[in-house]
């Protein structure tokens, strides 16, 4: 197993945070109405670029160097495209728009399914292998800390797993 401090939250265990914290957020956008909707989406798309480009930039590559299974990598990789897409097209519509509400429940699914299958299959896969974890949380965390610094809306995709080896 590899090196991971006992009082540091673990990568893996950041990422499930980030998961709980977005499943949370979708969940209240279906019982929110009106304005408090408006902000939920907001907030969870926020959340959503962060997070996917921490998985991106940094967690991807690192699980994709220490692991050999290229069509898992790949698919998240695809998933993460599509949810790229969808808050592209979120981001053109006003929230009043008919699209909006159903744009973000397919959001949400797809979403689900890709926690699901990363929370199933993937990390369990990358923590049996030799990822230097430690330092991979302290170049997560001190890139989470720049981005959620960043306004709302403004952070750009930097950079992107590769989606093949």
């Amino acid at each position: 197993m590899a090196n991971r401090s006992a009082t540091v939250p673990t990568v893996v265990e950041m990422l499930k945070d980030d998961h709980k914290k977005v499943k949370g957020l979708f969940d209240d956008f279906e019982s929110a109405e009106g304005g408090e909707q408006t902000a939920i989406a907001l907030t969870t798309i926020h959340e959503l670029e962060i997070h996917t480009e921490l998985e991106e930039a940094l967690i991807y590559p690192a699980i994709r160097e220490a692991i050999d299974d290229a069509d898992m990598m790949n698919e998240a990789v695809e998933e993460h495209h599509l949810v790229h897409v969808l808050i592209a097209e979120l981001k053109k519509l006003k929230p009043s728009d008919e699209k909006f509400h159903a744009k973000f429940c397919v959001l949400s699914e797809l979403v689900k399914h890709h926690v699901e299958e990363e929370e199933g299959e993937m990390l369990p896969k990358a923590e049996r292998h030799d990822i230097d974890w430690d330092a991979l949380e302290v170049k997560v965390t001190k890139r989470k800390q720049a981005l959620f610094a960043k306004p709302a809306g403004t952070v750009k995709k930097t950079s992107s797993a590769k989606s093949s080896r």
